[in-house]
């Protein structure tokens, strides 16, 4: 088949596959025979090889531990709604995995003393992780005044660059022409623009930047344009910094920065409507030199066409900071949690302490293909995630050596901003209607004071 047809190809199967999540599937079971079960939900993969790996996992588990098991895929856009509905009918399930939890749903959880306390399970295992992932998964709970371990983490994922090296290579520039500095590093593909639509692409943009209220890709990559200005929301206490001038300032410099591509027509129109899926499809088009992505989902759906992936579609790290310092990647943790309701909780830990062993861990995370990455160091140094050979993994590992985890792992009042989007809001409003990033900041510091005042 021609590179062009599988493209085309690609993004129809892509598109398909979209479509499908935003749909309502029937759940997919697999239950043990004859008596009650363990009951685990979890979320369908992206790729059939995700799916499959934890179907595995959980069949090895029932085996060795002799206990009937019950597992439940779900769509990502059907679980939590899923699992709310569960927890009002007090009937949760024993273990629960979804891809976004961890940014909208774990920390409430906790703070509200309805996730059991998994320490036993995640202390015996410590040394396999770095104090970073750990800080990130010991959550406030209310009732108790305390932190403590309420998940574990399997996961990480961050922001990653993608771009178009026959774009480039179109107007005579390379890999090695990316400059390092920040304003060099965006007045590169800036400036790359004109040029590639003077070559006949008329509907052609430099970036592919979520600019919309709907879409959590805007407030996943704006937390890195905040974690360049040195923002911090959340103080390493818990304490809100919004009264703090110089967060304040950050805030402003964070907005002006990522919305002025919009307002000087560097990114598509489009993108103040777009949903989680629009860049990955736009970008897929070839209607955008690069694209910043939470996972590397884009360079894996391409992976069947070894020319696109290893020649054509490349990854390349974040530039410097303003100040000149390395960026730090804001990392979002995926985890397992156990419900303090459940029915088996005993053996819900036990099934946590096998996945979380290296080398059972090691089997799932493969199996997203690159699209999650492990949160164990001893796992990174897998060959698998130092492949020179492979233009992603190799380059996007890099990034999980500086990481700094989203605000909700410090105080759980900040999920509900991303659940609320209340970056995404103050974008839109900025690229819509000329809000001022003066005003938006305002505005998004009120919003965000009022909902930690209704924590309180």
């Amino acid at each position: 088949m021609k590179r062009r047809q599988f493209t085309n190809l690609s993004l129809f199967l892509l598109g398909l596959t979209l479509a499908n999540c935003g749909q309502r599937p029937e759940s997919q079971t697999t239950t043990s025979s004859g008596g009650e079960s363990v009951r685990i939900w979890w979320s369908q993969g992206f790729y059939p090889e995700e799916t499959e790996a934890i179907r595995q996992l959980v069949q090895q588990w029932e085996t060795d531990s002799g206990l009937p098991v019950e597992l439940t895929l779900y769509s990502e856009g059907d679980i939590l709604q899923e699992a709310e509905r569960a927890i009002a009918a007090g009937n949760p399930p024993d273990v629960l995995y979804s891809h976004d939890a961890d940014l909208t749903f774990i920390p409430k959880l906790a703070w509200n003393n309805q996730l059991a306390d998994v320490s036993d399970v995640i202390e015996a295992a410590q040394s396999f992780y770095t104090p970073t992932v750990l800080n990130a998964v010991k959550y406030l709970n209310e009732t108790t005044g305390e932190r403590s371990y309420y998940s574990a983490p399997i996961t990480q994922t961050t922001n990653h660059i993608h771009y178009w090296q026959p774009l480039l290579s179109s107007i005579r520039a390379g890999e090695e022409a990316i400059p390092k500095d920040w304003d060099a590093f965006w007045e590169f593909w800036e400036s790359a623009q004109a040029p590639i639509k003077n070559q006949g692409q008329s509907n052609f943009y430099s970036m592919g930047l979520p600019m919309s209220a709907s879409a959590s890709d805007t407030f996943f990559v704006f937390e890195q344009f905040l974690a360049a200005f040195d923002v911090e929301i959340v103080n390493q206490a818990g304490d809100l910094q919004v009264d703090s001038a110089q967060v304040r300032e950050g805030i402003i410099q964070a907005l002006e920065a990522y919305t002025r591509f919009y307002k000087q027509q560097y990114v598509p129109p489009e993108a103040i409507n777009w949903g989680n899926a629009d860049n990955n499809v736009t970008f897929l088009s070839r209607s955008t030199l690069m694209t910043i992505n939470p996972t590397l989902s884009i360079p894996g759906s391409q992976r069947q066409d070894k020319i696109t992936y290893e020649e054509q579609l490349l990854t390349t790290l974040w530039p410097n900071k303003p100040n000149g310092d390395p960026m730090d990647s804001v990392v979002s943790i995926k985890q397992v949690v156990i419900f303090e309701s459940s029915k088996y909780k005993d053996e819900a830990k036990q099934f946590l302490s096998y996945l979380i062993e290296p080398d059972n861990l090691k089997l799932y995370i493969q199996g997203s293909q690159g699209r999650f990455f492990p949160v164990m160091p001893q796992l990174l140094e897998d060959p698998f995630w130092q492949d020179s050979t492979d233009p992603h993994i190799s380059t996007a590992s890099q990034q999980f050596y500086r990481t700094r985890p989203f605000a909700q792992a410090l105080n759980p009042a900040y999920s509900e901003v991303q659940s609320r989007n209340v970056w995404g809001k103050v974008i839109a409003e900025m690229v819509s209607e000329d809000l001022s990033p003066q005003d938006a900041t305002n505005r998004a510091i009120a919003a965000i004071k009022t909902i930690f005042q209704d924590w309180q």
